[in-house]
């Protein structure tokens, strides 16, 4: 058996495509509010994205950890889902083609699993992985939403107008896949949304809609994102009344404003990204806006 296989959808054959950009999430690794799994969906939807490859799971998952779905119906098992990484291809709103690789970081070989994704951009021409995450860090709703970035190329790295860290952090598959492919002479680069660590643990369509943008202009493709960009305002509105009724929370989300706006002025030098940095000294007091807001949640 071969470590993946081709969707019957193109008879075992591998389409022929012109210089598909491939994008890769997979989870398992940092995704404060589950921010670029979000902005997958979108990607997966506004593509009409469909599987073209299929990893073989009992190479790549373990699956006393990832067990399958079993779907039972009046007592019969009519499905079980098997969840293992997979690639998609859909196209933009200008008809250029989009690879998608998906779900979750493999269990266990990954430098294999790496060159096998190697292998098979090479063979459908992919010119740029990008790479999606976010982490949580003590900034502000009511500010845009920064993207950092991560790239083994120093050259395309400083071409990019992210924000660059400097930190030694575990790793995850897709800086394993951001290094492979650039040994392979493909260009590589991570794009990771700062969420405020106050909202971490919900949705926060600001992030997804921020690495969406980011991804159409690093890749050069183009994707509607108004259906996140709608629903960040809202949650902005739901937000900004949370904190409105307080005098004590609206002074503590000054202080975030406040070390936003010094970190990123014109004259400023970016200091914090993975946790990498001094955290703004309003950090003690967002804790207690974060606690605030958690409080809240349900309404």
């Amino acid at each position: 058996m071969t470590d993946y296989k081709i969707s019957p959808d193109f008879d075992g054959q591998l389409p022929e495509l012109k210089q598909p950009i491939l994008v890769a999430m997979m989870t398992g690794w940092i995704d404060a509010s589950a921010a670029a799994a979000a902005a997958m969906e979108v990607l997966i939807t506004e593509t009409n994205a469909i599987p073209l490859i299929e990893f073989d799971g009992d190479t790549f998952v373990d699956y006393r950890a990832r067990r399958p779905l079993m779907q039972l119906r009046d007592g019969v098992i009519t499905k079980l889902d098997w969840s293992a990484p997979r690639i998609m291809v859909g196209h933009d709103a200008n008809n250029e083609p989009i690879l998608l690789l998906t779900g979750p970081e493999p269990d266990s070989r990954w430098q294999h699993f790496a060159q096998c994704v190697v292998e098979l951009s090479e063979k459908l021409n992919v010119r740029r992985m990008l790479g999606m995450g976010a982490y949580p860090i003590a900034t502000p709703h009511t500010r845009a939403v920064k993207i950092s970035c991560t790239s083994p190329d120093a050259h395309l790295s400083s071409l990019l107008p992210f924000i660059k860290s400097s930190v030694d952090v575990p790793a995850g598959m897709e800086a394993v896949l951001e290094q492979a492919m650039f040994n392979a002479g493909i260009q590589s680069v991570g794009l990771w949304a700062q969420v405020p660590h106050y909202v971490a643990s919900m949705s926060y369509p600001a992030a997804a809609a921020a690495l969406i943008a980011a991804v159409c202009d690093t890749g050069g493709i183009s994707i509607d994102g108004d259906s996140l960009r709608e629903q960040a305002g809202a949650q902005r509105e739901r937000l900004d009344d949370l904190v409105r009724g307080n005098s004590e929370h609206l002074a503590m989300l000054a202080q975030l404003e406040t070390a936003f706006d010094n970190m990123h002025s014109d004259n400023g030098i970016p200091m914090s990204g993975f946790g990498g940095g001094p955290l703004p000294s309003g950090d003690e007091l967002a804790a207690e806006l974060e606690q605030f807001l958690r409080d809240n949640q349900a309404d």
